[in-house]
C-alpha cells in the first residue's frame, strides 16, 4: 500500500502505486493517477485527470492539474500528462489542457522546475528540460529537449523553442527560438548559438564550428529566409543538428522566428 500521511486528503478513486509516498497536507483528488516511487512531500494539490510518471517528486505548495487559467475553458474533459523523474519544487503550477488546444498538456522525463515556474494549458514540453525560478509558460507552447528557460522569464502562446535552447534570464519571448539558439532581452533577441550548452551536451568543435557558420549565412543580411534556407541546405544539409534548425524554420507558425539585433552578437 501506499505510504500516507494521515493528515493528506487522497481521494479513494485516485489511482496509487505501492512504493507512492504522500507527506503531510496534501489533497489528491479523484482522476489522479501516481506511478511508482512518486514523493509528494508535503502541501501538495493534484486534481484533475492527470497521471505522474515513475520517480517523479513534488515540493510544498505545488499546484498540479487544476482547472486551466483559461476563459475559454467551460469544464470540459482535459488532461495532464507528467513523465518520469521529473523534480517539481515549491509553488509550480501546471495545468491541464483545453479543447481548443487539444485536451492535453503534456511534460516529458527528466526535467526541473525550479520554484514558481508554471505550465499552462496545452504546452509540449520536451525531455531533460530545466525552467528557472518564476519562469513562465503562456499556453500552447512547444518546448524542446534539453531547453532551458531563465529565471523570471515570459514566453508568449503559441511560441515554439527548438531543442537544446537557451532563454536568458528576466526574458520576454515573442517568436519561435530556433534549436541550439540563445535569446535573451526584455523582448528577447537571437544572441547566437548556446555554444555553452553544445559543449555540455558533448559536440566536438568542428561539429559547433559547421553549426556557428550555417547560423551566420541562416541570418545573413541578403536574399529571403527562403533562399537562405536553401543555400543553408546545400552547404551544410548533411550536417544533422543544422537539419533540425532547417526543418524547425521551414514549419508555418503563427509567431514567425526571433532574429538576431545584429548578425555577430553571441557568435
Amino acid at each position: 500500500m501506499a505510504d500516507i500521511h494521515p493528515t493528506s486528503v487522497v481521494d479513494p478513486r485516485a489511482k496509487l502505486a505501492d512504493s507512492v509516498k504522500i507527506g503531510p497536507f496534501c489533497v489528491v483528488g479523484p482522476e489522479v493517477e501516481l506511478g511508482e516511487d512518486v514523493v509528494l512531500r508535503s502541501h501538495v494539490v493534484l486534481d484533475g485527470d492527470t497521471r505522474i510518471g515513475a520517480g517523479t517528486e513534488i515540493y510544498p505548495f505545488a499546484s498540479i492539474g487544476l482547472a486551466p487559467q483559461d476563459l475559454k475553458y467551460r469544464g470540459e474533459k482535459t488532461r495532464l500528462e507528467i513523465g518520469a523523474r521529473n523534480k517539481i519544487r515549491e509553488y509550480v503550477t501546471m495545468n491541464p489542457g483545453t479543447e481548443g488546444g487539444g485536451s492535453l498538456t503534456k511534460v516529458g522525463d527528466d526535467c526541473l522546475f525550479m520554484v514558481g515556474s508554471h505550465v499552462a494549458h496545452d504546452c509540449m514540453v520536451g525531455h531533460h528540460v530545466i525552467l528557472a525560478n518564476n519562469a513562465t509558460l503562456a499556453g500552447h507552447v512547444v518546448l524542446g529537449d534539453f531547453a532551458i528557460v531563465g529565471g523570471l522569464s515570459a514566453v508568449h502562446q503559441f511560441v515554439r523553442i527548438g531543442p537544446h535552447a537557451m532563454i536568458g534570464g528576466m526574458s520576454g519571448v515573442e517568436h519561435d527560438v530556433i534549436p541550439y539558439g540563445s535569446v535573451m532581452g526584455d523582448r528577447a533577441s537571437l544572441c547566437g548559438l548556446n555554444i555553452v550548452g553544445l559543449k555540455r551536451r558533448g559536440f566536438d568543435k568542428e561539429t559547433i564550428h559547421r553549426m556557428r557558420s550555417a547560423y551566420r549565412m541562416l541570418f545573413a543580411d541578403e536574399g529571403t529566409i527562403k533562399e537562405r534556407v536553401a543555400d543553408v541546405d546545400e552547404v551544410f544539409g548533411t550536417e544533422e543538428a543544422v537539419r533540425q534548425i532547417l526543418e524547425f524554420v521551414r514549419v508555418q507558425s503563427s509567431r514567425g522566428l526571433t532574429q538576431p539585433r545584429s548578425l555577430g552578437a553571441g557568435e
